[in-house]
């Protein structure tokens, strides 16, 4: 079953970098995910997330406020 990748932010370029840095990590650990773009602030602020980009693995904030390096998303998947 693929695991759920939400990457949650407006659209800034940190979060391009993030959705860039996460789609490169799942490509390259050849992963079965689904990776979902989240831009409404409320549903983002419904996560528990008030700083972003943020990115969510399973219901799961693994990171907010800054973009991850390709080791840590490696790691979560």
């Amino acid at each position: 079953m693929a695991k759920l990748i939400q990457i949650l932010g407006p659209g800034c370029p940190k979060c391009a970098e993030t959705y860039d840095v996460v789609t490169q990590a799942a490509a390259e650990a050849g992963a079965d995910v689904s990776i979902e773009k989240v831009t409404d602030f409320k549903k983002i602020a419904s996560m528990g997330v008030f700083t972003t980009p943020a990115v969510v693995v399973d219901g799961v904030v693994k990171v907010a406020g800054r973009a991850p390096k390709k080791s840590e998303v490696a790691g979560w998947l």
